[in-house]
């Protein structure tokens, strides 16, 4: 026969700890400490000191990057570019279904892009690629055309393709597309 302790203890299950989403008062609560910066470490400055100007000197020249003058500034469409120039690419060298790029582009653009996926000069299992800068312009408010250069191993690639904006969804769609 069972002793009375021993009913119980088979009886009673031991259910899992489940913590509560929302903190109880009175209950400690088992998150994460907050990182603190080191009390050690030195405070980050937000812009470079400037020395001090000189009566009779010429005002110290402000640095620039190199091609600020030749390029102009890219705004929401060269990003556009840039991040489409990039599947693109990555389609075209077989890293991503073309497939992915459907909903993106018109039916003979899509025509083009999978015959350049399956034989296309992009194709290559060896060399990994790199693209340059993506130059775009806009001919049109609503048509935007880029071109990339593609280093793919010791040979150079051109990729040059025409996004237009959809008239009734206002989604842009690449209606041309050209590799060589």
């Amino acid at each position: 026969m069972l002793e009375p302790g021993t009913v119980r203890h088979l009886t009673t299950r031991q259910t899992p700890r489940v913590r509560p989403l929302v903190h109880q008062p009175g209950r400690p609560t088992a998150r994460r400490p907050v990182r603190t910066p080191h009390p050690l470490a030195a405070p980050q400055q937000t812009a470079a000191p400037q020395a001090p100007h000189h009566p009779g000197r010429p005002e110290p020249r402000q640095p620039r990057h190199p091609r600020a003058a030749c390029a102009p500034p890219r705004g929401q469409q060269g990003d556009l570019a840039a991040r489409f120039a990039l599947r693109l690419v990555e389609v075209l060298t077989g890293l991503r279904p073309p497939g992915q790029l459907q909903r993106h582009t018109t039916v003979p653009a899509y025509r083009q892009l999978t015959t350049l996926a399956r034989s296309g000069p992009l194709r290559s299992h060896r060399h990994t690629h790199r693209l340059g800068r993506v130059h775009d312009s806009a001919p049109a408010p609503a048509t935007l055309e880029a071109c990339v250069r593609v280093e793919l191993g010791p040979r150079h690639h051109m990729l040059a393709f025409r996004l237009e904006r959809h008239p009734r969804t206002e989604q842009w769609q690449c209606t041309a597309l050209e590799a060589r």
